[in-house]
């Protein structure tokens, strides 16, 4: 009895070493980069800044509009002394800092599919795999809002 509960003892201590050396430990700038959005029709370059992290679109599926040939603009933004800037090199996630553990927290993340900015939380949906980055955008508290998954550009 002594022996089996010795090994089951032995198990666990083996099982949870493997676990720790096993998963990744996030860092702040993992973020760092440039991501493809969930609907594949922009790439979002993230940046260090200040000690802070900021996102802004730096490529287009479709920068111009089919009608007129001219850029895309903001049309959709809730302030419409913004509505005539470019949607190209638009600032879409302000202000974030690293939580020290594995999420960027405290900043706002804009669509400009809706014209409007939302709370938010960025974390890795996957601790092994650094490519696949979770956008919380939220009203209020996290409970209430709309998840979408970016895909790093190699």
């Amino acid at each position: 009895m002594k022996i089996r509960n010795l090994v089951f003892v032995l198990m666990g201590l083996f099982i949870y070493s493997f676990a720790q050396i096993s998963a990744q430990e996030v860092k702040a700038d993992d973020i760092l980069g440039v991501w493809l959005n969930e609907d594949k029709d922009a790439h979002v370059k993230v940046y260090k800044e200040g000690g802070e992290y900021f996102g802004k679109i730096v490529w287009l599926k479709e920068p111009n509009r089919q009608e007129t040939g001219k850029p895309k603009l903001d049309r959709e933004n809730e302030d419409e002394s913004l509505r005539s800037r470019p949607v190209m090199g638009l600032l879409l996630l302000k202000n974030f800092e690293f939580d020290g553990d594995d999420e960027w927290e405290d900043g706002t993340v804009y669509d400009p599919k809706k014209g409007s900015t939302y709370d938010c939380y960025m974390e890795f949906d996957d601790e092994d795999d650094l490519d696949k980055l979770k956008v919380r955008g939220y009203i209020g508290f996290s409970l209430i809002g709309r998840t979408t998954y970016w895909t790093r550009v190699k």
